[in-house]
């Protein structure tokens, strides 16, 4: 699971020179709340919606109408972006840019190739449709938990076993480790809940949940 798998690569770009009046329109008119800054190809800032809300002036200044659209029509992007941009690689891992994220409390990672050139960028939502993906949530079929209380050697394989035998194939499959169990969540492609649950219990397995996935019951 590679960040090149989940980054979005159509991005809205402005350059340093770009007026912030028309980066504001710009994030409005794609409902966007962050814009890259490139320069020949290559990032060299960050400007988000709350930086350019930081940068105009309080309501509370006693700056004339015109004078505010003066200051805001002169000032540009470069004045205001933010300039230490962290940055991640396409081929780190998944995992990589959700701990860099928390690690520094920020929402969006500009993806870099090894020349410096902006490939992407990955965000907080880019994160949330990558789960979505890796749980198989809109593959449809049916949700099976199977608990164990410990760890066995050939477990996975057992249950894999059980549903092969009766002709069920797993989607996803994720191994949910708590203090003194394991739920073993899967996916299988089928549309038969208790058939699914029969055919583990049938194998000696614990099922806890047997269920249509989401979007099987809308």
């Amino acid at each position: 699971m590679s960040v090149s798998d989940f980054m979005t690569t159509t991005l809205i770009t402005v350059t340093p020179d770009v007026r912030i009046n028309d980066a504001v329109d710009l994030m409005r008119t794609h409902k966007i709340h962050r814009l890259p800054v490139v320069d020949n190809g290559r990032l060299v800032g960050l400007v988000t919606q709350g930086i350019i809300e930081a940068a105009m002036p309080s309501k509370a200044t006693s700056l004339s109408v015109y004078e505010m659209n003066y200051l805001l029509n002169k000032t540009t992007v470069k004045d205001v972006m933010e300039k230490s941009v962290l940055t991640i690689a396409p081929a780190a891992s998944l995992e990589d840019a959700i701990y860099k994220m928390r690690q520094y409390n920020i929402g969006v990672l500009p993806v870099l190739d090894a020349q410096g050139h902006l490939q992407g960028i990955i965000t907080n939502n880019d994160i949330f449709d990558a789960f979505l993906d890796l749980a198989g949530y809109n593959a449809g079929g049916t949700q099976v938990a199977v608990k164990t209380e410990k760890d066995e050697v050939g477990f996975l394989a057992k249950v894999g076993a059980a549903l092969a035998e009766n002709k069920y194939s797993i989607l996803t499959l994720v191994v949910n480790r708590r203090a003194n169990e394991q739920i073993i969540q899967i996916h299988v492609a089928a549309t038969d809940p208790q058939g699914v649950k029969t055919a583990l219990e049938a194998a000696g397995f614990e099922v806890v949940q047997a269920e249509l996935a989401k979007n099987e019951t809308d």
